[in-house]
């Protein structure tokens, strides 16, 4: 074989042993040590597969026919599996998707962040991990006349059909179902992305789990919305849980979900949930954690890791609305929470008057411009929290924190790459990571939650 050749060509049909998952959930195979990904493969399993596409570094195949299956193969119980891209692991045991995670933090700390000895517990998991997500965010097509509802087919933006999600709460189900039926009703087109034609983009639901509230959210691309009185009194007759119909408005040729404008049509503008002893009011656009009961999980991990024993000054950076912020405050001295979102911030402090919490004070701005400034002002944080987007904290940010000199950083991440990045980054300026607790937020899928304690160097 010359040194551009590969060990397989497109359409070739081989034997292979697969030996570990990749981050997106893929089975990995190798022949003479080059790589092939086959989607729904599991290790340790034998199987025939087709070589669907070849590149220079790697191949990728489709499953054709498993002759030996892995201890921890299941059955997935939803029926378009294998065509929706919303999850990967449905066909792995939960007991395997708990192992998998863990093993991936691992493998990431160690050849990312050069931190092969931190300790990494194992998963926490759910009791039921079905039927947890409390939002839905379902884009809204048309095939043959009919209008369709569901998510993406795997990277790509073709909707695949779905008459009920097993992660999603049944009310989420029933909202997309009835309004389905409801734009049948009165004519209602559905968006056109290529042509940016039609009314209806998405349907946006979300349930509070300890309040039983709905809320139902129509985007839609202009202020036109068919038949809006009756629409608004079928979805009230059919949904008694209902407290918020919201139409959105997103005029713009974009990917983007919602748009800047929002009108409540009828009810309220936010409904309420709780996590643990803290009360959130939730409106349409703000971020707020799809899976309740592992939220408090999580948090309740990143308060031990604070150790806070009443005394401290603590930053909440990208404190978003203030879930962790409040957390935070039933414990701490003085919480500081920056955002660069305004009307996160503003939710933010709502939240802070709704619980009666006077030790908190938030500000809309880059935490990496805010908190030196904080510093000149003379704070002096003895805990820092980080819970950043997955593209990870910027350097900015991380210089920022090592500046400050705070006890413990606790660092919340969604990404295990760029948490293990951001680590060996603050390893290298001063802090040593104690442990990280990866946190099963999002079941049957292949994304996992870490909460990661780090203490200054003596």
């Amino acid at each position: 074989m010359t040194k551009h050749e590969t060990p397989v060509a497109k359409n070739d049909t081989i034997n292979v042993t697969f030996e570990d998952l990749t981050h997106d959930g893929a089975g990995v195979a190798k022949v003479n040590g080059y790589p092939i990904f086959v989607p729904r493969a599991l290790p340790d399993e034998e199987a025939e597969i087709k070589i669907i596409k070849v590149k220079k570094n790697f191949a990728i195949g489709r499953l054709i026919n498993v002759t030996k299956e892995s201890s921890n193969r299941t059955k997935p119980p939803c029926p378009i599996f294998k065509r929706c891209g919303g999850c990967q692991l449905q066909h792995l045991s939960y007991e395997g998707q708990l192992e998998y995670k863990q093993k991936h933090v691992k493998d990431v700390l160690a050849r990312i962040g050069g931190l092969p000895d931190v300790p990494v517990h194992e998963t926490l998991g759910m009791e039921d991990p079905w039927r947890y997500r409390n939002k839905a965010q379902v884009p809204v097509g048309e095939r043959g006349g009919h209008i369709i509802a569901g998510f993406y087919a795997e990277r790509s933006h073709e909707i695949v059909d779905m008459p009920n999600c097993v992660i999603q709460h049944e009310e989420n189900d029933k909202v997309v179902q009835l309004v389905k039926g409801l734009a049948k009703k009165y004519g209602i087109r559905a968006y056109d992305e290529k042509k940016h034609k039609g009314t209806l983009r998405h349907i946006v639901t979300r349930h509070g789990k300890t309040s039983g509230e709905l809320m139902v959210v129509l985007v839609t691309r202009g202020k036109e919305l068919p038949n809006k009185k009756n629409l608004v009194d079928d979805i009230r007759e059919n949904l008694p849980h209902v407290t918020s119909i919201v139409q959105n408005i997103n005029p713009k040729r974009t990917n983007v979900i919602f748009g800047e404008k929002t009108e409540v049509l009828w009810g309220e503008d936010v409904i309420y949930d709780s996590i643990g002893d803290i009360r959130f009011a939730i409106s349409p656009r703000s971020f707020y954690q799809v899976n309740p009961s592992q939220t408090k999980v999580l948090y309740d991990k990143a308060l031990e890791y604070a150790d806070l024993s009443g005394s401290e000054t603590v930053i909440d950076a990208y404190c978003g609305i203030g879930t962790i912020s409040l957390f935070l405050a039933q414990k701490a001295k003085k919480v500081l929470g920056v955002e660069v979102v305004p009307e996160a911030i503003k939710d933010a402090k709502n939240n802070a008057k709704l619980n009666g919490l006077t030790n908190t004070d938030f500000v809309v701005g880059e935490a990496e411009k805010v908190m030196p400034w904080w510093s000149a002002q003379g704070v002096r944080p003895e805990v820092v929290v980080v819970d950043p987007p997955r593209k990870g904290c910027d350097e900015e940010l991380l210089e920022a924190i090592v500046n400050m000199k705070p006890e413990r950083v606790v660092y919340v991440s969604c990404n295990p790459a760029t948490l293990a990045r951001d680590l060996k980054y603050l390893d290298e300026h001063g802090y040593e990571t104690k442990e990280v607790q990866p946190v099963d937020m999002f079941p049957q899928t292949t994304h996992v939650e870490c909460v990661a304690q780090l203490v200054l160097k003596s």
